[in-house]
């Protein structure tokens, strides 16, 4: 058998399998994503989803826990360009900064008004809660009530939930995790963090 038909057949193979898990997902409905991990990549993910859903005109709600303090390409961008995404940072940037536990406490009870707001708004089809583990991790936030709000979100709706940690509750409500981990980093071997590329 020549190199193209062996080719041929793996291909069909693959075709046969790949069409017969499409055509077992019959379940429409919001997925909720984990992504986790101590790599690089993981709000840069959940961006490239922000960017899918609003190339099929969805509406979008981005809540960021922890960043805010230093300006993020992410941020200029859908302020300048994206008007209609609803937009909301705690501010406080990362908590090795502040060092004040009352005070990120409070910032974070702040900010999760907001990020209710939309878990409970039918009109947004994915939200993004960029950070939120370490939330969890740090008890900042009560775990409980952010298990709720996930599970009982409006039926269609899709969110992705970002950062490290978080412990096991939130693996077990979500429905896709996905791990990035550290493999090589430029900070590492002492080069700055790049604009556009980092932040």
């Amino acid at each position: 058998m020549s190199e193209d038909s062996k080719h041929k057949a793996s291909m069909e193979k693959l075709k046969e399998k790949v069409d017969s898990h499409i055509e077992a997902a019959d379940i429409e409905r919001g997925v909720a994503v984990l992504l986790t991990g101590n790599g690089k990549g993981k709000s840069s993910s959940a961006f490239g989803m922000v960017m899918r859903a609003l190339g099929y005109g969805q509406k979008v709600a981005v809540i960021q826990f922890i960043k805010g303090q230093q300006l993020s390409g992410e941020e200029m961008y859908i302020k300048n360009h994206c008007s209609d995404v609803y937009f909301y940072q705690m501010g406080t940037g990362f908590t090795w900064n502040t060092q004040d536990r009352t005070g990120d406490i409070k910032a974070a009870e702040d900010t999760w008004v907001h990020a209710e707001k939309v878990l409970q708004d039918e009109q947004y089809d994915l939200v993004v809660l960029d950070e939120l583990t370490y939330m969890i991790g740090y008890k900042y936030l009560d775990e409980q009530k952010i298990l709720n709000a996930i599970s009982h979100r409006p039926e269609h709706q899709s969110i992705i939930v970002t950062g490290r940690g978080g412990g096991s509750a939130i693996r077990e409500v979500v429905d896709t995790v996905s791990e990035i981990q550290d493999i090589k980093h430029a900070f590492k071997a002492g080069i700055k963090a790049r604009k556009g590329v980092d932040y």
